[in-house]
């Protein structure tokens, strides 16, 4: 079985309404979509969504990657072997973990069908059997905050995390309207996005949140400061997750040894795919420390990868990826059966890709290793 043709496909997904974190406001949400078929006719299916602020890359940029450099490389290949794959798309660029991520994903679906199997049952077995879905509310006022996060937890979610990091003020206002308005008892966790810039700020704004009963607070400090995330953990009573410093394995090393933090949140596009993602949750496990697979918004493609990690893995106790929620059309059919998430026992990704809507949603496409550059 060796890779015959890759197909990219840029899209833009439409969101049912804004979403809204400390650096940017997303209307729609870009991304890159990634179909690849083999000599033996499987096809498989990746997705790369880029987010500058985090890893430098954009979608464009993911498109030039792929298009002139990685999905060249991987044709003639065999989707099985994976340390061969990333290890020579390593030596080809450095980064680039969203473009990774996509051909990764699309290999992994494709040695699932294979295989006839899950992804999850040969990248450590099934362990979890359902996780509970959490609400995230985008940036907003106050009063519109607590009017979502209750509304929600009407419908049925059992926690919910707040997007903030706009000033400490201002922050601590909509955490204390979120609380009032959900009650005592359902868990809040709190998203930074490295908005709040130091340990100095943090530290005064956990002191200011404490009769609010966070869950844990995340990312409060620039991503690169782990002297920062330290002294922040050293010094609050709240659990610390590390997000946007945590991209690969060295970022991972570097988190163990500090012990800069208490909870790590690993996402796909952050360290190239499924395959690095397991390394990653296998160095925090060792180390004794809780992990959760996020997401950057992404469709039914990468966040079932996600999933699949996530339920193959003991030390993963929590997850977020509930973008095709979030989407007004998706190209995909995960299923959601709120408030929880339950994997299917189909082969590879488990979903069906719908080929109109991908067609309906696509910008530009290119194809490599057949034809010739289709622009739409």
């Amino acid at each position: 079985m060796n890779i015959k043709k890759i197909e990219i496909f840029s899209v833009r997904f439409p969101l049912k309404v804004p979403f809204i974190v400390s650096y940017h406001r997303y209307d729609d949400m870009p991304s890159v979509i990634v179909k690849m078929t083999t000599t033996c006719g499987l096809v498989g299916y990746g997705e790369a969504v880029a987010d500058e602020h985090v890893t430098g890359e954009s979608a464009e940029s993911t498109i030039s990657v792929l298009r002139h450099l990685l999905a060249p490389l991987l044709i003639g290949k065999n989707p099985l072997h994976l340390e061969r794959i990333h290890d020579e798309m390593d030596r080809a660029i450095r980064g680039v973990p969203a473009a990774k991520a996509a051909l990764d994903i699309a290999c992994h679906d494709l040695i699932g069908k294979k295989l006839n199997q899950p992804i999850y049952e040969w990248i450590g077995g099934r362990y979890h059997e359902s996780f509970p879905v959490t609400h995230v509310l985008s940036i907003g006022e106050p009063s519109h905050m607590a009017q979502e996060a209750l509304e929600q937890i009407i419908q049925g979610y059992t926690a919910v995390k707040m997007k903030v990091g706009v000033d400490v003020q201002t922050d601590v206002a909509r955490v204390k309207a979120v609380r009032e308005a959900v009650g005592p008892d359902v868990p809040i966790r709190v998203d930074v996005n490295q908005g709040w810039g130091n340990a100095a700020n943090t530290v005064q704004a956990m002191r200011l949140l404490e009769p609010y009963g966070i869950d844990w607070v995340e990312q409060p400090v620039r991503a690169d400061d782990f002297e920062g995330m330290l002294e922040v953990k050293q010094k609050i009573a709240v659990p610390l997750m590390m997000d946007e410093g945590l991209k690969d394995i060295h970022d991972m090393r570097r988190l163990t040894m500090m012990q800069a933090a208490h909870k790590a949140n690993i996402k796909l596009m952050k360290c190239g795919g499924i395959y690095p993602a397991k390394k990653l949750v296998h160095m925090a496990e060792m180390s004794g420390i809780e992990c959760q697979i996020g997401s950057m918004v992404e469709s039914s493609i990468a966040s079932s990868a996600g999933f699949h990690v996530a339920f193959s893995s003991h030390i993963v106790k929590t997850v977020e990826l509930t973008g095709p929620l979030r989407f007004g059309k998706d190209v995909g059919n995960l299923s959601y059966d709120l408030p929880i998430i339950s994997l299917n026992d189909q082969p590879g990704l488990g979903i069906d890709v719908d080929e109109d809507v991908l067609r309906e949603l696509t910008i530009d496409s290119y194809v490599i290793g057949e034809e010739s550059h289709v622009a739409r």
